[in-house]
This record gives structure tokens, C-alpha cells and sequence, in this order.
């Protein structure tokens, strides 16, 4: 039987250091900050549990990792940072792209974006 789940990847480094410089720079300058995976998905305390709620309710499970963990455990060139990948016995495809997670506004956004995609992949 084979191994699925979704790959969301954050547009930040991994580490402590990372995260307290993300913190500072999401509260400082919201607007110039590059993952807005991690913009929508997390507040001042961490990940929103509306969102935790949702990835828990998906039908796959789902992992979570920061750039610099992603480059180290897939060593996918050319990836675009933030997307989703639906992982298949540890291969890749493509489910979201950065251009569009960028294009999210908010929760519901995104929400109904991976929904979506989720719903064309059953269907194939």
C-alpha cells in the first residue's frame, strides 16, 4: 500500500534563531514578510488552532517543514517557496503553488484552496 501525505513547506529556515528573526519581522513589517504560508497560518503564540483543527481533519496526514528541512530531506531543485506537495512514496508532485498560497488573503483562503485541490485529485 502506498504512502501519501501532504508536504507544506514554509518559506523560512528552520531553528531558533529563525524563528525569533520571523516573529520580529512579521510583527515590525507584515507586509514585506515572505512566507505568507506562516503569515496565515500563525499568530503571535503559534499555529492558529482553527488551521490546526483543519490539517488534523484532512484526509491524509500532513507534515510541516521549513525550507532548509525540505532542501535536506527531498533535494528537490527548482522549488518555489511557499508550496504544498502531495508526497507519494517519497516522490513529489506539485499540489500548490507559491503563487498561489501567495494569493491567499486569509485562513478561509487557503482552507478552500487545499479543499479544492484535494477534491481534483479524487476525482483523478
Amino acid at each position: 500500500m502506498s504512502k501519501v501525505s501532504i508536504v507544506f513547506v514554509y518559506n523560512a529556515d528552520s531553528g531558533l534563531v529563525n524563528e525569533m528573526k520571523d516573529y520580529v519581522h512579521k510583527i515590525v513589517s507584515p507586509s514585506s514578510y515572505e512566507c505568507n504560508l506562516c503569515a496565515i497560518t500563525y499568530g503571535n503564540t503559534g499555529m492558529k488552532s482553527e488551521w490546526r483543527s483543519f490539517v488534523d481533519d484532512l484526509p491524509v496526514p500532513v507534515i510541516f517543514l521549513h525550507k532548509d528541512e525540505f532542501d535536506k530531506e527531498y533535494n528537490y531543485p527548482g522549488a518555489s517557496f511557499p508550496c504544498t506537495y502531495l508526497e507519494k512514496d517519497h516522490r513529489l508532485n506539485l499540489l500548490i503553488t507559491s503563487d498561489e498560497i501567495n494569493d491567499c488573503s486569509d485562513l478561509e483562503d487557503l482552507k478552500a484552496l487545499v479543499n479544492d485541490k484535494l477534491k481534483f485529485i479524487a476525482g483523478n
